[in-house]
């Protein structure tokens, strides 16, 4: 996948207002990227985008989303059936919300798998219980006839992520999948991602407020601020020497990295609402390393250091610093 420039615009007051501006980014086979960032920053919308799902009133105005030779950000919707759940699929945050209480997870699932690829209910059922198998749900054969409210929280998340992989996607776009779940159901759902990608060269997007998810699955990272790319990097090269104030404040407030008994660090003020983006950076009056020049036209991505993106113009002063 190759973004270029992706702009999203909600009507409001008989005007569009931006909720997410020039995104891009590159995607390979096989790679996982992660989305980091606040809520209100725009990662969900801009998946979104991506699978032609955006809410009512949503639209993109500007860019591309080039995919297997097509571009998602102007396909019409009834070109986005050959896509969505056949080459791009999508595992939710509320592994419950994408399961229907009314049936057991057999019917759910060779629904799909028949949706996507025309065979006998027999055929569909033996693939059912392979793509359980997949997942490692415990006794996927008898799994087929309980109901979701039978499955525990990571249970119902495997069949989700099996729903997903009933079309044979090549892009899983993982919504803050492990969010609801503890700490040892999450680590399973992030080695059973990571295995998918090794055995089947799945693609993976991930949206996330973790740092430690992140540093577990993925191989490259987009930190997103007020709609915008603040970051784009290795997360290893994110971790030790983030390049833009945004990045390095999140990193601070990581719980994970905190000293037991300090005072956890937090960024001052919140995420600007869309119709309230200041000029120039969105995260300046946020940042100490904020000057005149921050809020004077639209801040450029830059290029530090080879591989590495970012929006700041203090971009050596925030690596000296840390």
């Amino acid at each position: 996948m190759s973004v270029r420039g992706l702009t999203v615009a909600f009507a409001a007051g008989g005007r569009d207002i931006p909720v997410i501006r020039d995104v891009s980014f590159d995607l390979a086979p096989g790679e996982a990227l992660g989305i980091v960032g606040e809520s209100g920053c725009g990662k969900t919308i801009t998946t979104r985008a991506l699978l032609g799902l955006l809410p009512d009133g949503g639209r993109v105005t500007a860019g591309s989303a080039m995919f297997d030779g097509a571009d998602l950000a102007v396909m019409p919707e009834r070109d986005f059936s050959r896509i969505r759940g056949n080459m791009i699929a999508l595992i939710s945050q509320e592994p419950m919300s994408s399961l229907d209480p009314s049936f057991p997870v057999g019917s759910q699932l060779t629904e799909v798998i028949r949706r996507h690829n025309p065979m006998s209910r027999g055929q569909a059922r033996a693939r059912a219980v392979e793509l359980l198998a997949m997942v490692n749900l415990p006794e996927p054969r008898e799994a087929l006839s309980r109901y979701p409210h039978e499955l525990s929280g990571g249970m119902a998340q495997r069949v989700s992520i099996a729903l997903a992989l009933a079309g044979n996607p090549r892009l899983l776009i993982a919504d803050e999948p492990t969010t609801a779940l503890d700490v040892t159901v999450q680590a399973e759902i992030l080695a059973l991602l990571r295995d998918l990608g090794r055995r089947l060269g799945t693609a993976v997007i991930l949206v996330t407020h973790d740092w430690g998810v992140l540093a577990d699955l993925c191989d490259r990272a987009l930190v997103m601020y007020a709609g915008e790319v603040v970051e784009l990097a290795s997360v290893e090269d994110l971790y030790r020497s983030p390049r833009h104030p945004y990045t390095d404040g999140l990193l601070a407030a990581n719980p994970h990295l905190a000293p037991v008994g300090d005072t956890l660090p937090a960024i001052p003020g919140t995420v600007p609402p869309p119709a309230a983006w200041p000029a120039g950076c969105h995260f300046q009056p946020r940042c100490r390393h904020a000057t005149d020049e921050c809020g004077t036209g639209i801040i450029p991505m830059t290029e530090p250091a080879p591989g590495r993106l970012t929006r700041c113009i203090h971009a050596d002063k925030v690596a000296t610093a840390r």
